[in-house]
């Protein structure tokens, strides 16, 4: 009788553990017994497994087989446990030598007759591999370009159990057909032809015409990362500015867009020969989606929401209001935190989700209030009721309150002449992101919106004179403490923009007010605090 070793990797959230697979073949009946906490489709493995191991012309042990998956504890769940399930077996029975095992982590699901199909989740699943310290990756051929992502592992990518066999043994590629080969190499890989996500497919700010100081305010907020709220009635430009805005941001770095990478391949995201995010990711869930599709969730396996899906990028909640509370108020932690907890009775999964929030808004639910020649029929209380569904804190966690007020013909061609493309405005920005990159150098934030409140008024004041005018907004009731923080944040990427170096100004901090409070002495402005 004999016992045989492999590995492979469970995943909680983004995060993962490499996972102990043992096959034992002792005496008895023909039994296959598969023990370690799986869930139902990892416990489906045993009727894949011997159905993939008979038709791939491999020799099944006919005895009694026990495949443990430890640490026992720890909850399993996927398919993606086939592969190493199978080539434990084989190994156990003789077929592939044990020795040739170490150091290998195996990944893959298999089809009845023999073939490794892809799995969600590769890219994370390697980078907590190569974490643990294993460099050499079994994965199907289709992943075998997301796994060599990471930097420093070595990749074989399998299209058969039997090519994956052939492999460990030494021997000649069946068919031949030869396993892909790849080494991570850890850098930004050269754009595929035809790769979607590319700033050509991004719609264009010069499309946006009458709407000079909102267009200002979607490009700090660019520059700073600062979340949005735009209030106003239908058709005055509200969803063109905020599907803009990911349009003006920089392409993310290798870091973050391994991370979001690693999220879009967790829920079976990426397109097909595309393994790497390059652009901030553009997310707008309907206003019917539940708490669990906006923060993520699951009874077996936590599958991320869409506040994970825009990280590093944009969460657009188009008519916020219409959103359940419960929806809207369970943001309330990911803004302040940048990430989320899936806390369920048998595990805890962690998804990073530091996203820019845009929300947009009619000013009342009729949406005429405001409007050019329009009458609202809202009754007073209708109003209110409609305004009250965005809650307190949610709205003091929001930076720029920009009112959307729609515009004539005349003003539309007026504006032909002024309005800036995409392009240039990104130019703007990517400048402004530069000089806060230089500015936090060495710091775990890179952007203005991110500065802790602590640093704000020492290693990071603006001009007393600046102070001082944010200090009496707080003093009248205009902003709470949270707000005046904010206000700060938004004076230095005014300085950003504006190309100087040295700290806000008044004015700086003077806009900066106008931009968090909003229109003064609009109506549907909101006092914030």
């Amino acid at each position: 009788m004999a016992l045989a070793t492999t590995h492979a990797v469970a995943l909680l959230g983004i995060d993962g553990a490499v996972i102990e697979i043992e096959a034992h073949v002792g005496a008895g009946l023909p039994a296959f017994s598969l023990v370690g906490l799986p869930d139902a489709s990892l416990s489906e493995a045993r009727d894949r497994v011997r159905a993939a191991v008979v038709n791939s012309r491999q020799p099944f042990p006919q005895h009694r087989l026990t495949v443990g998956l430890s640490p026992a504890m720890l909850p399993k769940a996927g398919a993606h446990y086939d592969l190493a399930i199978a080539v434990a077996v084989l190994a156990a029975a003789g077929v592939v030598p044990r020795e040739r095992l170490d150091g290998v982590v195996l990944l893959g699901e298999l089809g009845l007759d023999g073939r490794v199909r892809s799995v969600r989740g590769v890219l994370p699943l390697a980078l907590a591999a190569s974490a643990a310290g294993w460099q050499r990756l079994i994965v199907p051929a289709e992943n075998a370009a997301e796994a060599a992502l990471v930097e420093g592992v070595s990749v074989l990518g399998v299209r058969t159990l039997a090519q994956c066999v052939a492999a460990l043994r030494g021997d000649g590629p069946p068919d031949d057909d030869p396993p892909c080969r790849l080494d991570g190499g850890g850098t930004l890989p050269p754009p595929m032809p035809g790769e979607t996500g590319s700033r050509e497919d991004e719609v264009d700010l010069a499309d946006v015409l009458g709407q000079a100081e909102a267009r200002l305010a979607i490009e700090v907020a660019a520059a700073g990362g600062h979340h949005v709220f735009l209030c106003g009635p239908p058709g005055a430009g509200k969803t063109m500015l905020a599907e803009r805005l990911p349009g003006l941001l920089p392409d993310l770095d290798l870091g973050s867009a391994l991370e979001v990478s690693a999220i879009h391949s967790v829920a079976g995201l990426l397109p097909a020969g595309q393994p790497l995010v390059r652009r901030p990711p553009f997310v707008d869930p309907h206003h019917t989606a539940s708490v669990a599709a906006i923060v993520g969730g699951g009874s077996r396996v936590a599958r991320p929401g869409a506040i994970s899906l825009a990280h590093r990028g944009i969460l657009f909640l188009d008519e916020a209001p219409e959103f359940h509370p419960a929806a809207l108020d369970a943001l309330r932690q990911p803004l302040e935190s940048g990430e989320v907890v899936i806390a369920r009775a048998g595990f805890t999964a962690r998804y990073p989700a530091a996203f820019q929030l845009v929300m947009a808004a009619n000013p009342c639910p009729c949406g005429q209030s405001g409007g050019l020649g329009a009458t609202c029929t809202c009754a007073p209380y209708a109003r209110a009721r409609y305004r009250q569904r965005l809650s307190g804190p949610i709205r003091d966690r929001i930076d720029i309150t920009k009112v959307v007020a729609p515009v004539s013909r005349a003003e539309m061609l007026a504006d032909r002449t002024r309005v800036e493309s995409s392009s240039q405005v990104a130019g703007r920005v990517f400048a402004a992101r530069a000089r806060q990159r230089e500015r936090f150098a060495g710091c775990r934030w890179s952007v203005n919106a991110a500065i802790p409140a602590s640093q704000l008024r020492s290693r990071h004041a603006p001009e007393p004179a600046g102070l001082r005018l944010v200090d009496r907004a707080v003093a009248a009731g205009r902003l709470s403490a949270r707000g005046a923080d904010r206000v700060l944040r938004l004076a230095w990427t005014l300085c950003d923009l504006a190309g100087r170096t040295d700290r806000p100004t008044a004015d700086d901090c003077a806009v900066g007010l106008t931009l968090r409070l909003g229109d003064a002495g609009d109506a549907t402005r909101e006092r914030v605090g």
